[in-house]
């Protein structure tokens, strides 16, 4: 399986902008620019998408694990902080916060089935970073 999305930029880095479209049609020509990615400017960055990413992708993957041991939740809230460091030019690290409702689990359980998401997730596979981990059950 592949997936795609593409972007076009024009100018230079820091007065220019661009725009990026993906295969499903869900990002069509949206904005980023320099000032969306280090100031607050209108439109989405590169971290913010990593960030959905991230997000998604550790929620969907703790739902097959937690699947596989037994459980379904009745819902999983993955909110992921990518930190990008700007004198580095790197992602130094992705924070994961999730708040988790699932029915007859133990702490213990809960506890393994969100390290295994962390670490198998293929977004955390990806990321050649520091991923950290706050997992609660509500």
């Amino acid at each position: 399986m592949k997936r795609h999305a593409t972007a076009v930029w024009n100018g230079s880095g820091k007065e220019g902008n661009g725009v990026l479209t993906t295969q499903s049609g869900v990002l069509s020509n949206t904005q980023y620019s320099f000032n969306s990615r280090f100031a607050e400017g209108i439109g989405t960055n590169p971290e913010e998408l990593v960030a959905a990413a991230h997000a998604g992708c550790f929620a969907m993957k703790l739902s097959f694990v937690l699947g596989a041991a037994g459980f379904t939740a009745d819902s999983l809230e993955a909110t992921a902080t990518i930190d990008l460091n700007p004198e580095k030019g790197a992602i130094v690290g992705s924070h994961i916060v999730l708040k988790a409702k699932v029915p007859g689990i133990t702490q213990e359980k809960f506890d393994e089935c969100a390290a295994d998401a962390k670490a198998n997730c293929p977004i955390s596979k990806l990321l050649n970073t520091d991923i950290t981990l706050e997992a609660q059950l509500v």
